[in-house]
């Protein structure tokens, strides 16, 4: 069975001249919890557009289902209405993403634009309302929300056209700890429910709650490991020669010392809860 996402040999310069990907090579599986992680710069956000035909590698190629993903097959209106309908994208900034007048319109727009009757678009648009908590939101313009109820509202806007695969790029920034919670419960759920979730972080302890499957990325913009989060999170020297740890100084009681950060927390399992089988995320190793 082909996989969902298959990239050869993807790469991509920003003007011709600066580089952000370099001889990537990724396979993503339907139903798989999969986070491409790296610091700052390192080509993440770039490889996540390139997968929802954003942008086009200047070479390599890139399928969805075994269907190549390129400018010329997203013109044609088969192909285009076939992949949309498939793969959501939330960009990073909110701002970006809402552009209606108030929250049920832009939870409407997506399916309209599908030519989903009005009936079945307000239907969607309700259930992804009452999902997120926001039923009394519906009329608000989006420009009057919190940061994080915008998150919910960009998150929705793709959950209606009730795609089968989830890309968002760095979804935690500038949350608080609550909206972060919600969010993570979100993910699970919709990957319970059978829906591929893709990310763009460098918040290693979303990766690590989510139990992810993992691709790496170096400084160099190139894939430096791909494996489980377990893995990958407990390689302590891998994470500092990438730059998602480091090593500094440290002041306690007055005196300092010197050693490395690792900011990925780790939580408690209450014992009257029973664990809950979950599938999506270590498969294809």
């Amino acid at each position: 069975m082909d996989p969902l996402f298959s990239l050869k040999q993807i790469n991509y310069r920003y003007l011709d001249t600066i580089p952000a990907l370099a001889g990537v090579n990724l396979e993503i599986g339907a139903g798989q919890r999969f986070a491409v992680i790296g610091a700052n710069g390192c080509g993440k956000s770039t490889l996540l557009q390139l997968m929802n035909g954003l942008i086009f590698p200047a070479s390599g190629g890139i399928t969805f289902r075994g269907y190549p993903l390129t400018e010329e097959t997203l013109r044609q209106e088969g192909f285009l209405r076939f992949f949309r309908e498939r793969v959501g994208y939330v960009f990073q900034d909110s701002d970006v993403q809402l552009f209606c007048p108030t929250v049920l319109d832009e939870l409407l727009y997506g399916p309209l634009q599908l030519s989903i009757s009005e009936e079945e678009a307000e239907q969607r648009a309700f259930e992804v309302l009452k999902m997120l908590g926001m039923e009394n939101h519906a009329d608000r313009p989006t420009y009057m929300l919190s940061g994080g109820e915008k998150k919910r509202v960009a998150i929705g806007s793709v959950l209606t056209m009730n795609p089968e695969a989830l890309l968002l790029d760095e979804p935690t920034n500038g949350l608080d700890p609550r909206t972060q919670s919600f969010l993570i419960d979100l993910l699970v759920s919709l990957n319970e429910a059978g829906k591929t979730i893709i990310l763009a972080t460098h918040d290693l302890n979303l990766v690590a709650d989510l139990d992810m499957h993992v691709a790496l990325m170096s400084e160099d913009h190139r894939i430096e490991k791909i494996g489980a989060a377990s893995e990958i999170l407990s390689d302590e020297d891998l994470l500092l020669r990438t730059n998602l740890i480091h090593e500094h100084r440290h002041i306690h009681g007055g005196r300092s010392h010197h050693h490395r950060h690792v900011h990925v927390a780790f939580h408690r399992h209450l014992e009257e809860q029973s664990d809950i089988p979950c599938q999506g995320g270590n498969t294809n190793e």
